[in-house]
């Protein structure tokens, strides 16, 4: 069943973008800004076609967490609207931290009023930084390819159906988005793409943690590249002392694209990274402490191997 839904989840989503492209291919378009990685302007609609694909492929998977369902709907109706007109910065962070919190009540209560609220900063920090690092041609496609992937996999050896379901259905409907989206990308993810799926992989990370599908670290192991690019690049900012929440091109992947790599170079590299932390997570998730220990200081030296490299070539180039 799974399969199955996976298979829908593929064709609903291939089916959508080829109609945003061809019939609606002048919404929302991304102009090039002093900001932006791309050239021309881009329609960014994508994260509809995902979204849309993955609720028809999941939507049995959908029954006992519903409210999570409900919440990245929310965000992404929100999300759309900042794309065609813009939204205050206020408003979005709000609706974040308002879907976070349903979230985590609905998930975890009752718990500690502190483990509550660690799950509800988690939760609105992937959903932003999710949308920080849908930036470069390929790569948030990529990261829900394989980070919903593993969950999805993980899901379904523990037997957790529903979370299954709707894992692979985003990893599947993400697949199909991204013929369109690998460089040179013809359609973005947008906000209404970017923000609903940093929110699920926060949201569902610790509906498999509470149902003990995958321990508390496995979530952000399998999200690590962009969790670690996101987190650092901001602190370095604040440090700074310069505005953490304006459109910038400081990410790590942004200036590997600015080295010349290009977005094809960038992506696939940082393919490779988020196959290394998805199969040392799926590896370790169940096997002592000592060797999950182990292989999250691997992964975390292999991420800081790759993020210092990038800087030490900035600043070279600088």
């Amino acid at each position: 069943m799974p399969g199955s839904a996976a298979v829908i989840a593929f064709a609903v989503a291939l089916l959508a973008v080829w109609l945003l492209l061809s019939r609606f291919g002048r919404i929302a378009l991304d102009r090039p800004n002093e900001r932006s990685l791309h050239e021309r302007p881009v329609p960014r609609t994508g994260g509809i076609a995902v979204l849309l694909g993955a609720a028809v492929g999941g939507w049995a998977g959908a029954s006992s967490l519903w409210l999570p369902a409900l919440c990245a709907a929310a965000l992404a109706a929100l999300s759309f609207a900042d794309d065609l007109r813009g939204v205050p910065t206020a408003l979005r962070l709000a609706a974040h931290l308002a879907a976070a919190a349903l979230t985590s009540w609905y998930l975890l209560a009752p718990a500690h009023p502190l483990g509550l609220a660690l799950s509800v900063l988690a939760i609105a920090w992937l959903t932003n930084l999710y949308n920080f690092m849908d930036g470069s041609d390929g790569l948030a496609g990529g990261m829900t390819v394989f980070g919903f992937g593993s969950y999805g996999v993980a899901a379904l050896s523990a037997g957790h159906q529903p979370l299954a379901l709707l894992s692979l259905s985003l990893a599947a409907a993400a697949a199909a988005f991204l013929i369109f989206n690998f460089a040179p990308a013809r359609i973005f993810l947008g906000d209404v793409g970017s923000v609903p799926l940093g929110f699920l992989a926060g949201a569902l990370g610790v509906a498999g943690w509470r149902d003990d599908v995958w321990p508390w670290w496995f979530p952000l192991l399998v999200f690590a590249p962009f969790i670690a690019d996101a987190t650092l690049t901001l602190c370095k900012r604040a440090l700074r002392r310069e505005p953490v929440w304006r459109a910038h091109r400081e990410h790590y992947y942004q200036r590997l694209v600015r080295l010349g790599a290009g977005h094809r170079a960038t992506a696939l590299a940082a393919y490779a990274l988020m196959l290394a932390c998805a199969g040392a997570g799926l590896y370790a998730r169940g096997q002592p402490p000592g060797v999950q220990a182990t292989v999250l200081a691997g992964a975390g030296a292999l991420l800081a191997v790759a993020l210092v490299w990038v800087d030490l070539r900035w600043a070279r180039h600088r």
